[in-house]
């Protein structure tokens, strides 16, 4: 039996028909999906706290067995699978790593530190106070949690129930849901505003369907701001030092980079699209593109994971944010 999504519940609703009782449980924001088709899964973020979930054996089996990195076609079911299981798999490790720089209640839209509270790219502060937000990719909710704090009233939206948990663990006086963000559970006109910070777009193999998706639940003069990696990164290695610094693919190859078990089946899987190819899914989900950022490296940042360091920062964009508006 599902639970509602209320304040200190996760609900969680697949792509696949919703109950009734599931449709009453949250209200005026839920609609009928019975006859929608599966789409895409999306992953989240992190907290500042050490995990108090234990990891299954199952999972630990799994992490002793090292994937095959390579690149090759995945659809929209398989990006899904995958990339469902890879967070709920990670959500632990991937707090530990990064909860520190995006703490339990900033909005971070970046690896460079871009927060909200300077950028504005929702608007101005105190005119969220009232507004029906929904974040996509929420993982731990931090970003809903500092929209909370401003007075609006956020919904927290992962694919993901392993990252929702931390999300209980720290507090989520909102609703939180876990489901698919191509097929949002969500009735026409729901929101005023709605937000993705790395979290969704590059993980699913159409993002047109997610972007049609928002499209329809948000409210005529309605926001909707994602953050991704930069669609340049894609063509250097993802290395922190000089050697991340020289081409080694093309930029105009779309094919998915896929981590595959022994099997071949897909464990993780994310998706490439030019800069051209986000501006015309944005149009053509039906939005108006306002602004696009690429946030510049702060000289306080001297953070370094993975891909990510000032070397690389000051010479190369690793963010896009894409600003748009349903009119």
């Amino acid at each position: 039996m599902r639970e509602g999504a209320h304040p200190g519940r996760i609900a969680a609703y697949p792509a696949q028909e919703l109950s009734p009782e599931a449709t009453r449980a949250l209200g005026h924001l839920f609609r009928d999906t019975r006859r929608r088709p599966r789409a895409s899964r999306i992953g989240g973020k992190s907290t500042t706290r050490e995990p108090i979930i234990q990891e299954s054996e199952a999972a630990e089996a799994f992490d002793a067995q090292e994937p095959e990195a390579t690149r090759r076609q995945a659809d929209v079911t398989e990006s899904s699978r995958a990339n469902r299981g890879w967070w709920d798999r990670n959500a632990d490790e991937y707090q530990v790593e990064h909860g520190t720089f995006l703490g339990d209640d900033r909005f971070v839209w970046s690896p460079e530190g871009l927060d909200e509270v300077e950028a504005e790219l929702l608007g101005p502060p105190e005119e969220l106070k009232g507004k029906d937000v929904l974040e996509i990719g929420a993982g731990a909710a931090q970003c809903s949690r500092w929209l909370a704090a401003q007075g609006a009233r956020p919904v927290a939206l992962d694919i993901s129930h392993r990252q929702l948990q931390h999300a209980l663990r720290i507090g989520s006086p909102f609703p939180l849901v876990c489901a698919d963000a191509g097929v949002l559970p969500f009735a026409d006109g729901s929101f005023d505003l709605a937000c993705s910070a790395y979290g969704a777009l590059p993980f699913v193999a159409e993002p047109v369907l997610v972007l049609k998706e928002v499209h329809r639940v948000l409210r005529p003069g309605g926001r909707f701001v994602f953050s991704v990696t930069h669609p340049i990164r894609w063509a250097f290695p993802d290395e922190p030092g000089p050697e991340g610094l020289s081409v080694s693919a093309s930029y105009f190859d779309r094919t998915p980079y896929v981590e595959q078990d022994e099997e071949g089946r897909a464990v993780y899987v994310e998706h490439h699209r030019t800069i051209g190819d986000r501006v015309r899914d944005v149009v053509g989900a039906g939005f108006r593109l306002v602004d696009l950022v690429e946030p510049e490296w702060p000289s306080w940042n001297t953070s370094e994971w993975g891909g990510w360091s000032p070397l690389r920062g000051n010479l190369i964009p690793g963010t896009a944010v894409f600003v748009c508006v349903r009119d």
